[in-house]
């Protein structure tokens, strides 16, 4: 651990530890259910560098009051989980396409218990998490490689560079669009239909399932911040943009609603502002080294999707939707610096790490793994907070654990 803060350094040295050791909790106790409570900064760490300070709330002091629910085996609190989404959920279904936007080389996985999956972080994806905190014993398989022993507990079908539209990230190369996703997800159910022998009975099955939406991100920064590449720019202002992209995804979520879908969590789009890659694009613009109007853009779409989500909890009464907010979820109260360097000391054009590129040691103080993604840390405070949150702006009308005992 390199010293730049004198006296400190044993201090945030233990403290590594500490959190480092939450996650091997869920290497070694993966069939374990835990909690984590989630303490507020103590005198003590408002002493640190400002800097050093946001990494501790955001990564690291959330495990100061910690405490586990270890050693009772429980079953997982509903029978199956489909998650779908983008990079920040794939977890290795664009391993075989005809793309650059894929994570089947190091530095990725380098701390995930299986190595390299096409996880575009260094481990765990929140998607993972959120599983295990639902009580699932295995990670949710991708797509791509799911067997009919599999399928029963759920299938994640995301795949890096989707989006919302069907043209998103498509000079990447190929990807599964959410349109695509869902045509996959009703290959799914026919094939658990058929494994179950019994429409019905497969029909129930499937309203008690959580799904796990996370898109988004991909139609801003490989689509509307792409003017080279893409029209949107010139054809929508940022505000008809929101108001559209977040009108199709209305479709595609009332699609899954249509399959079967009855308890539905909604991730919001983080602060894409405050991304490396988009820093580095188009220069900070202010002194918390974020691209405001970006970001100022993505709360259009956020504002939009809460809405959304409001609106079909009123119109589907046999279906509850939630709303993840990400740009609460990933924040910390107070008025500190976001650190943007990411963990890779080689990135490519689109954000990506270089292949076999070296990643820092300190993964577990720092916020971004590549240009674009979280690591594994920052994506544990994403999921714990969504599956049970902290502050009321963390999750409307409630988080995850709430949604997985609603009785519907």
């Amino acid at each position: 651990f390199t010293d730049l803060h004198g006296n400190m350094t044993t201090y945030v040295h233990k403290f590594q530890i500490k959190t480092l050791s939450v996650l091997w909790e869920l290497d070694l106790k993966e069939h374990y259910v835990f909690e984590i409570s989630i303490c507020t900064p103590t005198n003590m760490t408002r002493k640190f560098s400002p800097l050093l300070f946001h990494i501790l709330v955001i990564v690291g002091l959330i495990y100061d009051a910690t405490t586990f629910v270890v050693g009772i085996q429980v079953q997982p609190q509903v029978p199956c989980y489909f998650i779908f989404g983008d990079s920040l959920v794939d977890n290795g279904n664009n391993n075989a396409l005809a793309t650059i936007a894929k994570a089947n080389n190091r530095p990725y996985g380098i701390d995930f218990p299986g190595g390299v999956t096409g996880r575009f972080t260094n481990g765990r994806t929140m998607a993972d998490i959120i599983g295990k905190l639902l009580g699932f014993p295995k990670y949710i398989p991708p797509y791509a490689t799911a067997t009919d022993q599999e399928i029963s507990t759920g299938v994640n079908y995301a795949s890096g560079s989707a989006g919302i539209r069907e043209e998103t990230g498509s000079h990447l190369g190929n990807r599964i669009s959410f349109d695509r996703q869902l045509l996959n997800h009703e290959k799914t159910i026919s094939r658990l239909s058929a494994l179950q022998r019994n429409k019905t009975f497969t029909e129930e099955y499937m309203k008690k399932c959580i799904y796990l939406s996370n898109i988004g991100s991909n139609d801003y920064i490989n689509n509307y911040l792409l003017p080279s590449h893409y029209p949107t720019n010139k054809t929508f202002t940022l505000d008809q943009y929101a108001t559209v992209l977040v009108q199709q995804y209305s479709q595609h979520l009332k699609t899954l609603y249509n399959l079967g879908a009855r308890k539905i969590a909604v991730f919001g789009l983080a602060r894409i502002g405050c991304t490396p890659i988009e820093i580095k694009r188009f220069g900070a613009t202010n002194r918390k080294l974020c691209v405001e109007w970006i970001n100022a853009a993505i709360k259009l779409f956020n504002d939009n999707l809460t809405s959304l989500v409001k609106d079909l909890n009123s119109n589907y009464s046999d279906a509850r939707f939630t709303f993840l907010n990400v740009t609460s979820l990933s924040a910390p109260h107070g008025d500190i610096p976001l650190p943007s360097a990411p963990c890779c000391d080689q990135l490519r054009e689109d954000g990506q790490c270089v292949p076999n590129s070296r990643p820092c040691h300190v993964r577990g103080l720092t916020l971004f793994f590549d240009g674009l993604h979280p690591t594994e840390i920052s994506q544990t405070v994403i999921a714990t907070r969504s599956y049970k949150s902290l502050f009321p702006t963390d999750t409307y009308p409630y988080d995850i654990s709430h949604l997985a005992r609603l009785k519907l």
